[in-house]
Order: C-alpha cells, then structure tokens, then sequence
C-alpha cells in the first residue's frame, strides 16, 4: 500500500507556505474569455459550462497522440484546447449545455465538438454517453437546472446526512463524476466557488483534486511512498488496477491535504500551483528542476524552490512518473 511520509509532507509545506500565500492575494478567477464564461454571464449559464466542462476534463492524451492543436493562430494542449472549445461551442451554440440537448447527444456530435482536424480525445462514444447521463439526470433530478443542485447542497460538499446530501454526494449520481476519489467533484466546486456561485460552509472538506500531475509530484517529492509491488509496476510502466490507482490517489489526496493544513493555506489555492507546477515545471519524463523561471515555484531564480528537499531535485532518485492508469474517466 501507498504510505505518507508526514515528516517530508511538512518539509515541503515550509516551503510552500510563502508561495501559496502570495499567489491567494490574486488567485486565478476562472474568468479568460477563451476558456470560460464572462464574469457578466447568467449564473445558469455559468453553472452548466462547467458542469459540462469538468463531466469530459479526463484522459485526453495517449502515449504519442497528444491533444493538442492551433486554433485562430495560438496552440492549445490538453484542458487548454478542450475549454477553448467548451467557449467556442458556448459562443456558437449556448443551448448545447441544456439538459434536452445533453441528453440526446451522439458520438458524431461529440467527434463534431471536441476534434480539430485529425487531432480528437481517445473516446468520443464514452464522452457522448457520459453526456447524455449527466443531462437524463439533471432533467429527471433537478428540473435541467444545474443551480437548483447548488441550491440543494446548501454550501456543503460533504453532509454525511442521506436526506440531505452535500455537493459531492449528488454529484455522485452522476456516472462523469463517480470517481471515489473525487477529482471531478472537487475540480468542479473549486471552478465554481472561484465564480461566486458555490459558497462553501465545510471548507475542512476541501480537497485538492487528483490528476496526473499532482500525482506525479507527489511520488517525486517523497510525500507518498509506493511499497515495492506498486513500486516496481510505476517504474516498469505497467498498468495499474482501478483498485491501485484509488489507493495511491487516496494517500496522495491526503498528503496534499496535510500540506494544505500545515501552510495553513486553502487545498484548491494550493492546487492551482500544483496543477501548473505539474505541467510547466515538474513535467511527465525529465522535469525541469533547473529551468523553470516560468512558474511560481522558481521565484527570485531559475532553480525549482523544492530541488533542496526534493530526492529527485537532489540527484537521489530516479524522476518516476505517474502511475499507468489510461483506461478510466475519473481524471
């Protein structure tokens, strides 16, 4: 099983705290027209977009077949290309993120959405059935109304309560955001209480929401240590189980979590560094610990501020990845 290291979890917070501190004075707002909704959007609008939007934020790569493509002259990879898209059908056709329209959507409408030319995520027929579920169930639930669930959740991810369920529990009804790790679920609350929509009474609860990078970085900071069988899968690449991949992501989610308290610091502020850090910094093969001016995390100089606590910024460990783990929507 994965084990936290809390003693490194609270190296890594001291160097945290003053970073995550000075990026929550002017966190990103979720508000750059290419990818989201104006500040000056109707709420339902609002709501739906990312409803919508975080229901298909999974997988969109594959080893050789990155997504990624240009668009009116500015290249676009990964999520960057899938909310450029999101906005583009917005602008074109805002009444797509309806219920009605969800419910009925096809595979060639989904290929038709999100394929630029050659370039398309890995499985247009899921995307397109998870759609039509996520659309069936808001209608039949909800009215169509993605902020009578809001409404319904009265500001509280987790109740405990089966009458009353929280945000995260309803969204469970969802087939796009069963995971039981909760990254849709925690990725979407952090979009919309950035929006001022969600205004969340139990932020204990908050998580970071657990990709690929945060992952990754975690393995490569010590913060979660895999015991030899898992150990040994991540380094020969071997695909993991549903069940192993929960149980790293769980310890992983965890750990961040720890960070978070220690820096004293909100879990979805510190995703924000963490999710960038993982895709210009901390990269998936050879990470850029000594050329990465262009992130937070090498402020003052070129050096990543975590080489000097970091076994792989130090030279004692091999850069490992994060674990195979392809066939799934959770993240």
């Amino acid at each position: 099983m994965p084990l936290i290291d809390y003693r490194q979890a609270a190296r890594v917070a001291e160097v945290f705290k003053p970073i995550v501190k000075s990026y929550a004075s002017s966190p990103d707002t979720f508000t750059d027209p290419r990818f989201y909704p104006e500040p000056s959007a109707d709420s339902e609008t609002v709501a739906l977009y990312f409803l919508v939007m975080v229901a298909m934020d999974h997988r969109l790569s594959r080893p050789g077949r990155p997504y990624e493509a240009v668009i009116d002259g500015e290249k676009f990879h990964g999520a960057d290309l899938l909310y450029r898209l999101g906005m583009l059908k917005l602008e074109r056709d805002p009444d797509f993120f309806t219920a009605d329209r969800l419910e009925r959507i096809t595979p060639e409408e989904v290929r038709a959405w999100l394929c630029v030319g050659s370039v398309c995520p890995p499985d247009p027929a899921l995307r397109a059935s998870l759609l039509r579920d996520l659309g069936r169930k808001l209608r039949l639930l909800y009215g169509g109304s993605a902020l009578r669930l809001l409404e319904e959740s009265r500001g509280l991810l987790h109740s405990w309560d089966p009458d009353s369920p929280g945000f995260v529990e309803r969204l469970r009804v969802f087939e796009a955001y069963g995971d039981p790790v909760e990254k849709k679920a925690m990725l979407l609350a952090k979009f919309l209480e950035r929006r001022g929509l969600l205004r969340i009474r139990d932020p204990w609860n908050k998580r970071v929401p657990v990709d690929n990078h945060v992952v990754r970085i975690a393995l490569r900071l010590g913060l979660v240590v895999l015991e030899e069988p898992l150990r040994i899968k991540a380094e020969r690449k071997e695909d993991f189980t549903p069940w192993e991949d929960i149980a790293v992501r769980i310890a992983v989610r965890e750990a961040w979590h720890y960070v978070a308290t220690r820096t004293e610091v909100d879990d979805f502020l510190l995703d924000d560094i963490l999710w960038t850090m993982g895709r210009k910094v901390c990269i998936h093969g050879r990470p850029k610990c000594s050329n990465c001016q262009s992130h937070i995390i090498c402020r003052g100089g070129s050096r990543c501020l975590l080489a000097g606590i970091c076994p792989v910024g130090l030279g004692a460990a091999e850069a490992i990845d994060e674990p195979v783990f392809y066939d799934t929507w959770w993240y």
